[in-house]
């Protein structure tokens, strides 16, 4: 269990900030711009779980975003804890394969109701598929800057993956959100020339 009695350090007063380990790095590090671009996605989630509407399956799509909103955290926790050792212990967390698994079955599960894709969605809808479009978009940076880090230092693949499939999620979920697909916004190429 986490206790902050005191939200204010000052710590970062001098654009450093403190990794799980105590080491310190510049704020604006490949590795703090990735955990802090998941601390972005994980809120725009939240902003999706706002704008649900009510009934059995906004109940259920609220569960899942729940729990990749914990998952978020993990993984920001993941990034933050510099080493080659991914193994995940009571004191220190690391994204698995089996939370990117879980993903990949939501996935699945959500697209046998959807019909199939005839051209690109553009981003919109309702207000809640709106927002998991926005959330995929910062996800998907989030794994931009992830796959950066990598090639620096030792990250978790892991946490790679889960972003990955997190993005096909929320596209997935949007869809969900638009009436099962059935009112996604179509790209009509050329359109306007």
């Amino acid at each position: 269990m986490v206790k902050l009695t005191k939200i204010y350090t000052r710590g970062g007063d001098k654009g450093e900030t403190s990794l799980v380990d105590g080491s310190r790095l510049k704020k604006h590090d490949i590795r703090i711009e990735a955990y802090g671009t998941v601390d972005e996605a994980n809120a725009t989630i939240g902003l999706i779980r706002q704008a649900l509407e009510t009934g059995e399956s906004a109940e259920a799509a609220d569960a899942m975003l729940m729990r990749i909103q914990n998952d978020l955290f993990d993984l920001g926790a993941d990034l933050a804890t510099p080493g080659d050792d991914f193994t995940p212990s009571e004191m220190v967390l690391r994204i698995i394969e089996a939370q990117v698994e879980r993903l990949e079955r939501e996935i699945d599960a959500m697209n046998e109701g959807l019909k199939p894709l005839t051209s690109f969605i553009l981003p919109g809808g309702t207000p809640a598929a709106s927002f998991a479009h926005l959330a995929r978009t910062v996800v998907r940076r989030a794994e931009r800057l992830t796959v950066a880090a990598a090639e620096e230092m030792p990250i978790n693949p892991a946490a790679i993956r889960y972003l990955n499939r997190l993005s096909d999620h929320l596209f997935v979920l949007g869809r969900v959100l638009n009436g099962n697909g059935h009112n996604d916004i179509l790209w009509v190429p050329g359109a306007h020339r």
